[in-house]
């Protein structure tokens, strides 16, 4: 799994693969899910990520984990249950709810999420095929494989 490193002290980013242990792999989803949990409950405004993936998290030299670029995240005040909008993140990232009809609430963030997780539990990227056979298909993706 590559993850970017945040550099405080030089202010760049530098791209690094590392053997990452189970207590390191579940600290880094710990702090995913806390930086989402404020967006999603904490800040003032409700903010929603929509691009939640392992290159949009940063990681310091201690392995917590930051979430970034949110160039793509949508504000929403407490009074909307969901936005319709035009849909935009990565594919294989994003809800099935939100990726075929815009319909988008905290919840897409935490789909995402799941993925995530599911890549840094397995080492297996989303996007990647995986070469399983099974009797109807040759290749499978990380979420068939799992489901």
């Amino acid at each position: 799994m590559t993850f970017r490193l945040w550099l405080n002290s030089t202010g760049t980013d530098k791209v690094f693969k590392a053997k990452l242990t189970w207590p390191v792999r579940l600290n880094i989803c710990i702090g995913i899910a806390r930086g989402l949990a404020y967006l999603h409950e904490e800040s003032h405004m409700r903010i929603i990520h929509r691009d939640v993936k392992a290159s949009n998290v940063l990681l310091d030299e201690n392995f917590n984990a930051k979430i970034s670029d949110f160039g793509l995240a949508k504000l929403n005040d407490d009074g909307n249950t969901h936005i319709n909008t035009r849909v935009v993140g990565t594919m294989g990232y994003m809800a099935p709810e939100y990726a075929m009809r815009g319909h988008l609430t905290t919840k897409a963030d935490v789909y995402s999420f799941g993925i995530l997780a599911l890549e840094i539990v397995s080492g297996i990227s989303c996007n990647k095929n995986i070469n399983y056979k099974s009797e109807t298909e040759e290749y499978l993706n990380l979420f068939d494989w799992v489901s």
